[in-house]
């Protein structure tokens, strides 16, 4: 027979053993530069992590980022807006799942350029690069995250 305790705890069991991510359930909108592949494979190992993604080809890329509000100097190959905030470039997804968990008073995160090694880049985890956290409390671009370092949230 099963009793009260023994009941709840298969309950929890089965719960957890369904629950979805957090982020399962998180629409993620790419904006990207036509005929660019690494725009397609960063959304793809956004869609292995668990995010809802679309991808839409931008018409002109410089105008809709900056109507977007992301910086000329921070611009990359695409542009991703999800919960309220924009990532621009080839943002790590552990600096990207920082931002949504923490919710920080900025625009977004940026990957100036197109680093080698980067998510989309080839994904090497020991390649070196800085993500720079934009607007609100970061003003024009500040250090958020260091890729390829043993502690990546240290200033």
């Amino acid at each position: 027979m099963t009793d009260r305790r023994s009941f709840l705890a298969l309950l929890a069991a089965g719960a957890s053993a369904t629950a979805l991510p957090a982020r399962a359930a998180t629409p993620m909108h790419v904006l990207a530069t036509p005929g660019c592949g690494c725009c397609h494979a960063w959304a793809g190992l956004a869609s292995e992590r668990g995010f809802d993604v679309t991808i839409e080809d931008m018409t002109d890329p410089a105008r809709e980022k900056a109507a977007l509000g992301v910086p000329a100097d921070l611009a990359s190959c695409h542009t991703v807006r999800v919960d309220g905030y924009l990532f621009e470039g080839h943002v790590p997804f552990p600096a990207l799942e920082a931002v949504l968990r923490d919710r920080p008073e900025i625009a977004g995160l940026a990957v100036p350029g197109m680093p080698a090694g980067s998510p989309g880049m080839g994904d090497d985890p020991a390649a070196r690069y800085d993500v720079l956290a934009f607007g609100g409390t970061a003003g024009a671009g500040t250090v958020f995250y260091r890729a390829g370092t043993a502690d990546p949230f240290a200033g």
